[in-house]
């Protein structure tokens, strides 16, 4: 499913991105699996519930205390990542734990670094967020890549991505 969101990415503007049923299609020309494009059409759907929450005040001090489930799905690294984004003003409170929520929805037993990039990519990608070069080249930048992916098609299409 996370090559589906890279590809995505990749392909269209989120204001621009095909109705469902035309993007199943196309994703089906693309050579995606029938029950991968539902599940990535299915997390995509799952964004549009975080428009009522309202953002924290930036620099209030306050610290986001993860669940047992959160810690047990998100590693140290991936939570020490979205604490960076946070820290550096990339993304508000809401925005963050949209990302959690999309992460936490994801069939991966642990979220690492690299996974979350994507997430947070595809989070800012569908909200229109405008994020800065510096924090876009690091969500693009692939330090443990290779051991992260399932297949050597996700790591394809995020070679791909990447260059």
């Amino acid at each position: 499913m996370i090559d589906i969101l890279v590809y995505l990415f990749e392909n269209y503007q989120p204001d621009a991105c095909p109705a469902p049923a035309v993007l199943t299609k196309k994703l089906t020309a693309a050579g995606f699996e029938a029950d991968d494009i539902s599940a990535a059409l299915h997390w995509l759907d799952g964004l549009g519930g975080s428009e009522n929450l309202v953002p924290m005040a930036q620099g209030t001090g306050a610290m986001r205390i993860y669940t047992a489930a959160e810690q047990d799905k998100l590693s140290t690294e991936a939570r020490g990542f979205l604490a960076f984004l946070e820290q550096a003003e990339a993304i508000d409170s809401v925005l963050r734990e949209t990302i959690i929520e999309r992460a936490l929805a994801l069939p991966a037993v642990t979220i690492s670094v690299d996974r979350l990039k994507v997430i947070v990519l595809a989070v800012v990608w569908r909200r229109q967020h405008a994020i800065d070069a510096l924090i876009l080249e690091e969500l693009l930048a692939d330090d443990e890549f290779d051991a992260d992916f399932d297949s050597p098609a996700d790591a394809t299409v995020m070679r791909i991505l990447l260059n």
